[in-house]
């Protein structure tokens, strides 16, 4: 059963002033999170009434990071800085997301290894519809190799 996420997103993702897609993290569980955002004109990515579709896989990531961070703040424990390593596909139905539109990420994790090393599934739906998909791999640093957090826009 998935629980209400009562941090702001600020809280769980280690990215900082602009860069910070996500709005809000909403529900999540050991190996899920849904999250969303709203496409605003102040979007780092914001041009001509939209952001493109190709936005969607930096929102999945930051799902990804917001399911981490989150996990994070359960064991007492500060967000980390972690990669997006790749993936396997990414296939998105819409060239664009418009001004306005509320988008819903879900991201589930499919396998994490002891080395940091992990993937998840992500769908991105636009009510009803599913709008985009992939699975990404991802890789969180171990002790010891730990990166700084920038709150900075760069």
């Amino acid at each position: 059963m998935r629980t209400p996420i009562d941090l702001p997103i600020a809280d769980l993702v280690p990215h900082g002033g602009r860069m910070r897609l996500l709005d809000r993290a909403l529900e999540g569980d050991a190996e899920t999170l849904l999250a969303e955002v709203t496409v605003r004109e102040d979007s780092l990515f914001f041009v001509d009434g939209a952001v493109g579709g190709w936005v969607g896989i930096e929102y999945m990531a930051q799902a990804v990071a917001a399911w981490a961070g989150w996990h994070a703040r359960l064991r007492g424990e500060v967000p980390k800085v972690g990669f997006l390593l790749g993936t396997r596909r990414y296939e998105c139905q819409r060239p664009r997301f418009a001004l306005g539109e509320c988008l819903r990420i879900e991201v589930h994790r499919q396998f994490s290894a002891d080395n940091g090393l992990g993937q998840f599934d992500c769908t991105i739906t636009l009510g009803t519809q599913t709008v985009a998909t992939a699975a990404l791999t991802v890789f969180e640093p171990q002790a010891g190799h730990d990166v700084k957090r920038s709150d900075t826009d760069g």
